[in-house]
């Protein structure tokens, strides 16, 4: 197991617990609900490029729109990594912050019917963005993270003129084999993740440190040794004080919840029980689950894994399933 049982646990529900907060999110501002706010909602006169596999030549060119999309994202991220340019990662990752929670904080406040929903929102989002990005809390990056996936799974379920019900498998399976070469072959996502965590002071994705019980005795008498006062980090160096860090890409917990707010909306027109449609559904995250799970439980400890391959793979079974159930129930 590649981190012990409780950190385990503490992983695998907060990324279950994120997937279904993204699902009522989506399922909030899908068609017919409530538009996205701050400028997100796309025209609706826009219909999707790829409509099924009878025009080919339609879905090939949204795989490579959606492809040439997310290289430039990385080619960006990268080029700021190799400049080390702190300062830009974190105003772009606090934009970025105070945006995706705001579009969450709406939906539920407009949900329990508050007025002038999106302005309390983006309200709120500032400080939580704030503390998240310019201060290091490990407790409110977590809870932020909960509310910053559904918010941005919400804007890209939106964009039906790319990302559909016949686009998603596709997509999916191309980020997995990116996934696997930037693990396995290049180590990038590893640098990153490095350059994340040292340098920009910020973790795009749960973070949870955990010592050993022969480190928490260590740390437990330097804090008797240096009471009321702060311990270096030199100081916990000298006295090779390691700590385990266990954590969880964002792509990784995003990707399965736009893969089910697809699923949703395109199961919507045609399950029209309520109960029916949300079993079917949950399906998608309860699949990424249970692959995620197996990860972790056969991962090796010090060795990085590419999670998606996983992830797509129970996201795919979960589809299968959740069609099956929707057609017999």
């Amino acid at each position: 197991m590649k981190h012990n049982l409780r950190i385990t646990i503490i992983l695998l529900v907060m990324f279950l617990v994120t997937q279904l907060i993204g699902l009522w999110v989506v399922n909030h501002y899908t068609p017919s609900e409530k538009p996205l706010p701050y400028g997100f909602e796309p025209p609706e006169e826009i219909e999707p490029i790829c409509k099924g596999m009878d025009n080919i030549r339609e879905c090939l060119f949204t795989l490579f729109l959606s492809a040439f999309m997310f290289a430039i994202v990385i080619l960006i991220f990268l080029f700021l990594v190799r400049v080390k340019s702190v300062w830009v990662m974190r105003i772009w990752f606090f934009i970025v912050v105070v945006l995706a929670i705001g579009l969450t904080l709406n939906a539920l406040f407009d949900f329990i019917k508050i007025p002038n929903a999106y302005t309390y929102a983006i309200i709120i989002a500032i400080p939580l963005a704030i503390f998240k990005v310019f201060k290091r809390n490990i407790i409110i990056h977590n809870l932020t993270e909960l509310l910053i996936y559904p918010g941005i799974a919400a804007v890209f379920v939106s964009l039906k003129f790319l990302i559909n019900i016949w686009t998603i498998i596709p997509i999916l399976l191309l980020i997995s084999a990116y996934d696997i070469w930037a693990v396995w072959h290049s180590g990038i996502m590893q640098k990153m993740a490095k350059f994340q965590i040292d340098k920009v002071k910020i973790f795009s994705g749960f973070f949870v440190p955990y010592a050993d019980k022969k480190t928490k005795q260590k740390i437990k008498r330097l804090k008797q040794k240096y009471k009321n006062k702060k311990i270096s980090s030199k100081t916990l160096k000298k006295q090779k004080i390691k700590v385990n860090l266990a954590i969880l890409g964002g792509g990784d917990v995003i990707f399965p919840i736009i893969a089910a707010g697809v699923f949703l909306v395109a199961l919507k027109p045609i399950v029209l029980i309520p109960w029916k449609l949300w079993l079917s559904v949950f399906m998608v995250p309860l699949g990424a689950t249970i692959a995620l799970t197996y990860l972790f439980i056969f991962a090796k400890k010090r060795k990085f894994y590419p999670a998606m391959p996983f992830i797509t793979a129970g996201i795919i079974a979960g589809m299968l399933l959740g069609w099956i159930l929707s057609s017999i129930l």
